[in-house]
C-alpha cells in the first residue's frame, strides 16, 4: 500500500530542442524535476495536504527517486504555434475532505487563459462534490465568487507554462507539474 502525501509544489518549464524528448527533458529541468523517475496520478489532492514553496519542494528531491505527480505537458514542433500546459487547483476549507488538481494541455491559449481553465476546472470539481450548486455556463470569474461566498472553498489557483513555438520549426514542450512529497 502506497502512503499517502502529505505535501506538495507546483512547478512548470519550458525546453526547446530539435529532438522531442530532449525538449521534454529540457522542460523538466526548467521545472528542477529531471532527475526523479516521474509516475503521473489523476487529480484528488489528499486531504491535509500541504502547499510547500517550489525551491523547499526541490530541495527534498533525490536523484533517482520515483515521483508521484499530477502533469501537464504540450509540444510542438509548429513555428509560431501556441503551446500551453497548466496544473489548476482547489482546496476546501475542511482539511479533513479532499480536493482536486486539474491537469489542462493545448494549443492556442494565453498563459492567463490556460491558467484560468486549469483553475476554473479544479474548483468546479470540488465545488460539484461539494453539493456547491453553480451554472457551468456562466463566466468563470462569476462561478469563482460563488465558490468563495459559499466557504467550502478556501482557495483555488494555478500556474502555467505558455509559449510560442520555435521558429526554427524545433520541439517546444512546456509542461506543469504538482509533484507530491511524503515525510
Amino acid at each position: 500500500m502506497f502512503p499517502i502525501a502529505n505535501r506538495f509544489f507546483i512547478t512548470r518549464g519550458i525546453g526547446v530542442h530539435k529532438e522531442r524528448l530532449t525538449a521534454f527533458e529540457l522542460a523538466l529541468r526548467d521545472a528542477d524535476i529531471e532527475q526523479q523517475n516521474l509516475v503521473t496520478v489523476s487529480s484528488i489532492l489528499p486531504p491535509g495536504c500541504e502547499m510547500i514553496p517550489r525551491e523547499k519542494g526541490v530541495e527534498t528531491l533525490r536523484p533517482g527517486e520515483i515521483t508521484f505527480c499530477v502533469m501537464a505537458r504540450s509540444e510542438t514542433n509548429e513555428p509560431g504555434r501556441r503551446v500551453n500546459a497548466s496544473i489548476g487547483l482547489a482546496r476546501p476549507t475542511d482539511p479533513a475532505a479532499y480536493g482536486y488538481i486539474s491537469e489542462h494541455h493545448g494549443f492556442g491559449m494565453t498563459e492567463q487563459q490556460s491558467g484560468d481553465y486549469a483553475e476554473d476546472l479544479a474548483a468546479s470539481m470540488l465545488a460539484s462534490t461539494l453539493g456547491i450548486k453553480f451554472n457551468p455556463d456562466s463566466a468563470w470569474n462569476e462561478r469563482k465568487q460563488v465558490y468563495e461566498m459559499s466557504h467550502l472553498i478556501i482557495d483555488s489557483t494555478s500556474i502555467t507554462a505558455a509559449c510560442i513555438g520555435d521558429d526554427d520549426g524545433r520541439w517546444t514542450c512546456a509542461v506543469a507539474v504538482a509533484v507530491f512529497r511524503f515525510d
